[in-house]
C-alpha cells in the first residue's frame, strides 16, 4: 500500500498553507510568469491559466494520492491572498525523507514569508509525519534561496556540479538556457532545536524545483 500525505492545512502567525483550489488559477499563473520564477524553475513559459488549472486540478492532487509528495498554497492569514506555493516532492517513505521547493510571488518578497512557510512545513513534516530528513536544492547563483535555507537551520552538504539548467536573459532580451551547479542542503529534526521563532528572509523568491 502506498503511503500518502494527508490533505491538510498548516497555520502560522501570518500564513495559512492549504491545498490549491481553482480560485487560485489567476494568481498562480501570474506568479509563475515572474522573471525570477522563469529563471530558476522549469515551469512552462509563458505560463498560462490552462497550465495553472492543470497543475491545480490534476498534477498536484496526483502528487499527493500517488505518495510522491504534496503541494500547498501559501496564503496570507488576513487577506487570503496567494503568497506562493510550497512543494514536497521525491518523497521516500522508507527513509522518511522528502525534498522541498517553493515559489514566492514578487509582491510578497522581503516579508519573511518564504522562511515562515518552509519552516512551518518542516515542523509539520518532522513532528506530525515523523520524517527524518528534509532536503532543499538551490542553484549556485540563487543567493536569496540560499539565505532562506540558512535562516531555517539547513546544513550545506555539498555541490552537484553542472547539475541543473537555469534560464537567463540574453543581450537582446530573449531567454536562453544556462548550466549551473546545485547546492544541496538538508534539515533534520534536531536542527530545529535552535529555531525558536519564525525567521524573516530579506529577498527569498524561489528554490530549485521541477515545476511541471
Amino acid at each position: 500500500m502506498t503511503s500518502t500525505f494527508p490533505n491538510i492545512s498548516i497555520s502560522t502567525e501570518r500564513l495559512v498553507l492549504r491545498p490549491l483550489d481553482e480560485d487560485d488559477v489567476p494568481a498562480l499563473a501570474d506568479m509563475m510568469n515572474d522573471e525570477q520564477v522563469v529563471a530558476w524553475t522549469t515551469a512552462p513559459h509563458p505560463y498560462t491559466e490552462a497550465d495553472a488549472h492543470r497543475w491545480i486540478t490534476r498534477l498536484a492532487p496526483d502528487e499527493r494520492t500517488e505518495g510522491r509528495g504534496i503541494v500547498l498554497a501559501v496564503t496570507e492569514f488576513l487577506t487570503q491572498r496567494l503568497v506562493g506555493v510550497v512543494h514536497l516532492r521525491n518523497t521516500d517513505w522508507r527513509v522518511r525523507s522528502s525534498q522541498i521547493a517553493y515559489v514566492i510571488a514578487p509582491w510578497a518578497r522581503g516579508e519573511g514569508y518564504a522562511s515562515e512557510a518552509v519552516l512551518a512545513t518542516a515542523q509539520w513534516l518532522f513532528h506530525d509525519q515523523k520524517f527524518e530528513r528534509l532536503e532543499l536544492r538551490t542553484a549556485a547563483d540563487n543567493t536569496a534561496s540560499q539565505q532562506v535555507a540558512q535562516k531555517i537551520g539547513c546544513i550545506s552538504e555539498g555541490v552537484l556540479r553542472n547539475a541543473w539548467i537555469a534560464r537567463a536573459r540574453t543581450d537582446v532580451g530573449a531567454w536562453t538556457e544556462v548550466r549551473t551547479d546545485v547546492i544541496v542542503w538538508s534539515l533534520l529534526p534536531e536542527d530545529l532545536a535552535g529555531v525558536t521563532e519564525q525567521p524573516a528572509d530579506t529577498a527569498g523568491f524561489t528554490s530549485y524545483s521541477d515545476w511541471n
